[in-house]
């Protein structure tokens, strides 16, 4: 399935504080399975979604670099919590807490991923477009080969200031 070019709206939707959005995705990131709630925040039809890469909900105000180090992360057997801007089929968004796991078979080989997206805290949806801004600010200053590069060196540099993880970021804010 090709992405369809769909420029953000600007609209912003939010998650239920009790609603959860459950995804999962074979190796390659698409999709497999997706929950009600998820079909109902994005705006697809199950049938429209399914098999789907996942990147079909990356909204351009998204740093490459942040999922450049999800995907390493997930890809070594590592669970990741980050904050992720997703847009919507028809150009609209939403802010989540995302929690990405990989899915390992009876000898412990990865088969998948899952994902549960919950509602995120205002405050920390703030904390981190600051940190998205500046990041996308760095990509924007180099070529789409090295921008990624450009974006995670920039990345470890802040989280190497502040003395702590990604991880630890992200529960600090």
């Amino acid at each position: 399935m090709a992405r369809p070019h769909t420029e953000p709206t600007g609209v912003e939707h939010s998650l239920g504080r009790e609603e959860l959005i459950v995804s999962k995705t074979d190796l390659t990131g698409h999709i497999t399975y997706a929950n009600d709630v998820f079909l109902r925040i994005a705006g697809w039809d199950e049938d429209e979604i399914m098999g789907a890469p996942h990147s079909i909900l990356r909204h351009p105000d998204m740093p490459r670099c942040v999922f450049k180090f999800l995907w390493d992360e997930i890809q070594a057997g590592r669970e990741v919590f980050a904050y992720v801007i997703n847009l919507c089929k028809n150009g609209d968004h939403y802010w989540v807490l995302a929690h990405v796991t990989p899915t390992f078979d009876e000898n412990g080989q990865i088969v998948g991923y899952h994902s549960n997206r919950r509602y995120p805290e205002p405050a920390a949806v703030r904390a981190a477009k600051d940190l998205y801004a500046k990041l996308l600010a760095e990509e924007s200053k180099h070529s789409r080969d090295k921008s990624v590069e450009a974006g995670m060196q920039l990345l470890l540099s802040v989280l190497d200031d502040a003395g702590m993880t990604y991880g630890e970021f992200v529960f600090s804010i």
